[in-house]
């Protein structure tokens, strides 16, 4: 019986706030932007009771915790604990799919000789964490990601939570059919209309019969409130393709929202390639309509990269000329066709390195020897704060390291 683990960093980057600044420990925090035209970047558990979620404009969270604390990101230093939460993971088992900088899933089936049961891997891990890295780390334990991914969300803060393979369905029937994958809103009105509440209203449901109502989505969800997710943990180096996506809580039709979140999502792809060795020729972006259509278009590189950058100007350029006629719930960026970073085919008159693969490679071997936070370009740090470039850079998710050429 497979065991997977599923770690989940508590309020990842608020949390580093409060770690690293005392006087806000037990506070409401808010890790975001513009408070006018900015969105939410982290939510501490404190401010959380007034509705304030990730992903929500700053002016409507402010609007709803007028006392929050608003403190800027720092992404090299959630970068750098991030390093060190995943060199912890790491030490029991090479299974790990990291999922982005604050959450992975880990396969520990062959770690238990080694390190004792599932449950006692999970709170090792916690433990280490919290003790090495100082933040609180929640945990999910069972036979498939689905379920273990929910089990760490009812675990949090700070807990965690084993399933038994014989107890899934049971876990899973008292659950709002809103924790399944793919339900949001809409969806979840739409089964309420057909009498479906619970999991295990769905559970019980005959597939066909969901089938004939909700087409393939209702044969994906039959397949999860019974608990059936046969998908592996994919560790970045045996991936056929490397990707980052979002669901947004709310349907989102801004523009300028779609590219900060695509800007994230290519610069976690782009640490993810560097980490596992890997480089890509295609880059594929992926939408998903508030009707749950989904959209795809790749282009094709001239070269082989591994650069967050380029493969945000990439995919920005895939979504300007991609129609959008509904809001869009899902984003994603991917690299396809992947290949180790030195078996890539040579420019035939050896065409030097772009500045941006070379900065890459310097910078992560400063960041793996001292930290993320060991060094930064002089012309990042003389932005002013005010800089609308700057701004903008940091709501998408961009490390201080990461500069346009």
């Amino acid at each position: 019986m497979r065991a997977i683990v599923h770690v989940d960093m508590d309020a990842f980057y608020a949390s580093v706030e409060q770690r690293d600044r005392p006087e806000l420990r037990g506070r409401p925090v808010i890790v975001g932007g513009h408070p006018r035209r900015g969105v939410v970047l982290a939510a501490s558990y404190e401010v959380r009771p007034f509705g304030v979620r990730s992903a929500i404009p700053m002016a409507r969270a402010l609007a709803l915790a007028p006392a929050a604390i608003v403190v800027p990101p720092r992404f090299s230093a959630y970068a750098e604990a991030s390093e060190q939460v995943f060199s912890i993971l790491e030490r029991y088992t090479p299974l790990i799919e990291p999922l982005s900088l604050d959450e992975a899933f880990l396969d520990v089936t062959a770690s238990q000789t080694l390190f004792g049961s599932p449950g006692e891997i999970a709170g090792r891990l916690r433990r280490e964490i919290s003790a090495e890295v100082g933040l609180p780390a929640s945990a999910g334990i069972a036979s498939c990601k689905f379920v273990a991914k929910i089990a760490s969300d009812l675990a949090k803060p700070d807990g965690q939570r084993e399933v038994q393979s014989a107890d899934t369905r049971s876990f899973l029937a008292a659950l709002p059919v809103n924790r399944l994958w793919g339900v949001g809103p809409k969806l979840e009105a739409r089964l309420h209309q057909l009498g479906l509440r619970l999991v295990g209203d769905l559970a019980a449901r005959d597939p066909g019969w969901l089938a004939a109502r909700l087409g393939d989505v209702g044969t994906h969800l039959a397949a999860l409130a019974r608990g059936e997710d046969d998908r592996p943990v994919v560790p970045d180096r045996s991936s056929k393709s490397i990707g980052a996506e979002d669901t947004f809580e709310e349907d989102v039709s801004d523009p300028e929202i779609l590219r900060i979140r695509l800007h994230a999502q290519a610069l976690r792809v782009g640490r993810r390639l560097r980490r596992a060795g890997l480089r890509t020729r295609v880059v594929q972006l992926k939408l998903k309509l508030d009707d749950f259509t989904l959209q795809t278009r790749r282009c094709t590189l001239d070269r082989p990269t591994d650069d967050g950058q380029e493969l945000y100007r990439q995919a920005l350029e895939l979504l300007e000329r991609t129609p959008l006629p509904r809001p869009v719930r899902l984003t994603g960026v991917s690299a396809q066709e992947l290949d180790q970073a030195g078996e890539a085919q040579l420019p035939l008159f050896g065409e030097p390195p772009r500045r941006s693969e070379a900065l890459n490679r310097a910078l992560d071997a400063i960041a793996s020897r001292f930290g993320r936070g060991a060094v930064a370009p002089a012309d990042v740090l003389s932005l002013e704060a005010d800089d609308p470039l700057e701004e903008v850079r940091a709501r998408a998710g961009a490390s201080r390291l990461d500069v346009p050429e």
